[in-house]
């Protein structure tokens, strides 16, 4: 957990409310986790590693979140994470979409496209896959709220991480879709960040991190909690007329669009 940078809020009262984020053992997944745990919600997080997924409750709070193991792009995995929220929570009125992978860097004209296959499965196909069960789980008949962790990737070319930027794209355009679909019930919305501060997305800054920064306004790369803060505003009732946009999040990046 130490790669959020920020230490956590303190609990508020239990708001009886209950969300659900993917990919959330640490990152970007986990800082989202603790915002709506200092928010009042309890949590369940997903990921492959259990023994990560223990270690982040055990810090979040095993009387605020619980896990489920698993992969995003296994149907059966998904089933079950929706069966056991409800059967532990009884209701799920929040949806993060956070799990994601990017195994590949290099030009598309090389990209492998069973790459790019399980690229789309694990990063669009889960996050679809998880909406449907939680509309049909919950959502269709009480409310609540969707957000999807797209990336600046998905709105303009990006170069040696072409797959990746292709899947935030479409995801970009699944959050209109859903929002589209789901109106006036659930409100999907999109986050989309510059680089974060994780191990996921190491290799866009390690030993270059000063010269990451020099592009970014506000002189710093993002934190798992800027964006926890994001989600957390988009599944709130201060963004109740919201739906169907992507919140960029990319501390004054795209200022510099076109200058070098």
């Amino acid at each position: 957990m130490a790669e959020n940078d920020a230490a956590a809020q303190p609990a508020a009262p239990d708001s009886g409310e209950v969300a659900v984020v993917t990919g959330a053992s640490r990152g970007i997944g986990y800082g989202v986790a603790e915002a709506l745990i200092a928010r009042g919600h309890r949590v369940c997080i997903t990921g492959r590693n259990e023994d990560a997924l223990k270690d982040a409750v055990a810090a979040l709070g095993p009387q605020r979140a619980m896990y489920v193991a698993g992969k995003a792009h296994d149907e059966e995995h998904r089933r079950r994470a929706v069966e056991q929220v409800m059967e532990t929570y009884g209701r799920i009125d929040h949806l993060v979409n956070n799990a994601g992978t990017n195994p590949v860097f290099g030009p598309i004209a090389e990209l492998d496209l069973g790459v790019a296959r399980k690229v789309f499965e694990t990063n669009v196909v889960s996050a679809l896959g998880f909406a449907q069960s939680t509309w049909a789980a919950w959502q269709r008949d009480h409310g609540g709220t969707i957000v999807n962790i797209a990336s600046i990737a998905g709105m303009s070319a990006s170069p040696f991480i072409g797959a990746y930027g292709m899947s935030k794209a479409a995801m970009i355009n699944l959050t209109q879709q859903l929002a589209h679909e789901f109106a006036p019930a659930v409100r999907v919305n999109a986050v989309a960040p510059a680089v974060v501060k994780t191990k996921f997305a190491a290799a866009l800054y390690e030993g270059r991190e000063a010269d990451a920064v020099a592009r970014y306004p506000m002189n710093r790369l993002g934190l798992p909690s800027d964006i926890g803060g994001a989600a957390a505003f988009l599944t709130s009732p201060d963004s109740a007329w919201i739906t169907g946009q992507t919140l960029v999040v990319d501390g004054g990046l795209e200022l510099n669009a076109g200058v070098e």
